[in-house]
């Protein structure tokens, strides 16, 4: 278990050095860079906000532009191929790519201002299209829409709703016009929705007319001085103008998806840039010098002090944090616990003075999850794609990397609990077995036993795991209490939980009926169930009068022990939550065996359609019983650790170290 050292770094130089050794820091990525608080007459922060949201705004163009070409101009990609990492390249070809940074930073800005082109001309298709269905009713009619008629004859072209012949216009004007007989109505076209219609009156009869159209919701055209079919013709001009130009612009836009690399480049240099700024308003900076503080991991100190005083003039100081600083934690583990560091910071870092629980959780998570996986095929599958990803992807991400070491050695554990508990793919060798060969003396046998066959074997075990688990939880809290120097505070917190709890477990074991209720075919001596009361007795005596020890009352002190006392209760659910060993062990075999014995239904006596119809049985039950499972396992055996393992000893509350270094998307720079 490592949290590795840190020390406080001062750094002073020149100020015409200032770029070339915060880009040299920023490759190393190895420092945390503070703030500069003591401002004065000499030193100052330098306001750098407006230079760090330009170079981002240009990083930001550069991923609209990336965004565009995604849509227009597609990447062929493998379907591993997020498990290719950054592409590395060096620092020469690093500086001959920014030659061409205004070039690049032009194409953007065509990609972007063409996107908006094409969206422009997107838009307004629709828009035409649904005036041309507006239009295309009036599709017989040789005026235009917005003729209004002579000096003696009004005319009035609209749409009423519903389908009406010419005579049911008539009628119903006639009754809204007192018998008005100068009319005219021409009928344009009809359907159920709607009659286009021309009115044709006098025009000292017009408005007469037009109110008694208005009881009748007449409704108005879409206004046109050209008559409908000229209008029609001119409106697939333009739609086809602007599907040719959109198809144009989508061509040039697709052509230019050639040029992805330069654009990624310069997202990820803009961006570095930008961060750079943001760490170059961090510093104190007088006329002359620069002052930069933070913290390095100590196993870097020396390093970095040799290469910066070789090439730079400067002050390089160090010292060891003070007690009460806020210093950022980066853990260092083996090659089995380090692909675990995710795990434990997904709850939180180590605390102030708290020891990395990585090495304690590798003990027993990848055991955990082997456990609840439980099958020798699915640990085989899971070490294979896992053992073939990290072998092919060099420059796999760290984090990409870590989970997929982690998952390797659950395969491997996997593994190794379905030869101990008898599954592999459930029970398919034995199904294949009677199915294709007739032979029902040919299984997969267990080296120890088979869960489905004894499960309240396997439930014990399970709860035995956990006892272990929770008291070794308790026991890292114990050697951290001695380490520090703190031996009452861990015979106080944690034996008396030891003789409570422990001897609560031994009394069980000395009744008969629990041993016999347990499938164990022992049972302790009377004498060991005496003794163990003595330890319950003990140690619940030590929980009421010395867990509220930090109270001077002691009336407060007892009303505190009790109740700790009755936090008893919770490693009773805590043990028996590793009940769920069983239950996920169970799930996986179980449902294994039962399309295993469908695709053997299916397969028995018909031939090549039989052999068929199991294999696509068999392939898809086992990819989703893996898959499903799989996630289950790892959901589960987060849960234990996080719940009944941290919940004895570990608080976290670090922060997470977070050096000034290349953040980039695309590209990794090698120094």
């Amino acid at each position: 278990m490592s949290v590795v050292p840190m020390k406080r770094v001062m750094i002073c130089a020149l100020k015409k050095d200032r770029k070339a050794i915060l880009e040299y820091l920023q490759r190393q990525g190895v420092m945390e860079i503070r703030a500069f608080m003591e401002e004065d007459d000499t030193f100052r922060r330098q306001d750098t906000e407006s230079a760090r949201q330009l170079f981002m705004k240009n990083s930001e163009l550069a991923a609209q532009a990336l965004s565009v070409l995604d849509k227009h101009s597609q990447e062929e990609k493998g379907l591993l191929s997020s498990l290719e990492g950054r592409k590395s390249i060096s620092a020469k070809e690093y500086y001959e790519r920014l030659e061409d940074r205004d070039e690049v930073r032009g194409i953007c800005r065509e990609i972007v201002s063409l996107e908006k082109e094409y969206a422009d001309d997107k838009a307004q298709i629709p828009k035409l299209e649904l005036e041309k269905i507006s239009l295309t009713p009036w599709l017989s009619y040789d005026l235009p829409i917005d003729f209004e008629g002579t000096k003696q004859v009004a005319a009035m072209a609209g749409t009423l709703p519903g389908a009406l012949t010419k005579e049911e216009i008539l009628a119903q004007l006639s009754e809204n016009t007192e018998g008005l007989e100068t009319l005219e109505v021409e009928v344009i076209s009809s359907d159920k929705e709607q009659t286009c219609v021309l009115i044709l009156c006098l025009r000292e009869s017009e408005e007469t007319v037009r109110e008694a159209l208005r009881k009748m919701n007449f409704a108005k055209p879409p206004l046109s001085n050209k008559n409908p079919a000229k209008e029609i013709e001119a409106i697939e001009r333009k739609i086809d103008a602007l599907t040719a130009d959109a198809a144009a612009v989508d061509k040039k836009l697709s052509m230019l998806g050639s040029e992805r690399s330069r654009i990624r480049f310069m997202q990820d240099y803009f961006g570095m840039r930008g961060e750079k700024y943001e760490a170059l308003g961090e510093l104190g900076q007088s006329d002359n010098v620069f002052v930069l503080n933070g913290y390095m991991p100590a196993s870097e100190v020396s390093r970095i002090e040799k290469e910066l005083t070789e090439k730079y003039d400067i002050v390089y100081e160090t010292a060891d944090p003070a007690p009460d600083e806020d210093v950022p934690v980066l853990l260092k583990n083996g090659p089995l616990a380090q692909p675990l560091e995710s795990v434990v910071e997904s709850y939180a870092l180590p605390g102030r003075g708290e020891r990395d629980p990585s090495s304690l959780v590798a003990v027993f998570y990848y055991i955990l999850f082997g456990i609840m996986l439980g099958d020798a095929g699915y640990g085989l599958i899971l070490m294979l794609f896992t053992g073939i990803a990290l072998k092919k992807f060099k420059d796999m991400e760290p984090g990409t990397k870590g989970m997929m070491q982690m998952l390797f050695y659950c395969g491997i554990s996997t593994t190794i609990m379905g030869f101990v508990f008898g599954s592999f793919f459930g029970d398919a060798v034995s199904v294949i077995a009677s199915t294709f060969f007739g032979r029902d003396d040919i299984a997969f046998k267990a080296l120890w036993f088979e869960p489905i066959d004894k499960p309240m074997k396997m439930m014990v075990f399970s709860f035995a795991l956990g006892i272990i688990h929770i008291f070794t939880g308790l026991g890292a809290k114990l050697y951290a209490d001695i380490k520090d120097g703190h031996v009452m505070d861990g015979i106080y917190d944690v034996v008396t939980w030891y003789l409570l709890v422990g001897g609560a477990i031994v009394y069980m074991l000395t009744s008969k009926t629990m041993t016999d209720m347990l499938g164990l075919t022992f049972t302790l001596p009377a004498i060991v169930g005496k003794i163990a009361v003595g330890c319950v007795i003990a140690g619940a005596a030590g929980i009421v009068l010395m867990s509220g020890r930090s109270s001077r009352s002691i009336g407060k002190r007892a009303a505190k022990g009790l109740y700790n006392l009755y936090g008893a209760t919770s490693y009773l659910s805590d043990i028996l939550s590793y009940s769920r060993l069983l239950a996920l062990g169970l799930a996986a075999t179980v449902i294994s065996s039962v399309f295993n014995l469908l695709a053997g239904m299916l397969g028995k006596g018909h031939g090549v359609i039989g052999v068929i119809l199991f294999i696509v049985i068999f392939l898809i039950g086992h990819i989703l019983n893996f898959a499903i499972n799989a996630l289950g396992a790892y959901v589960h055996t987060n849960r234990l650790t996080y719940v009944e393992f941290f919940g004895k000893f570990y608080d976290g509350g670090g922060r997470r170290f977070e050096p000034f270094r290349l953040n980039t998307k695309y590209y990794k720079v090698r120094e």
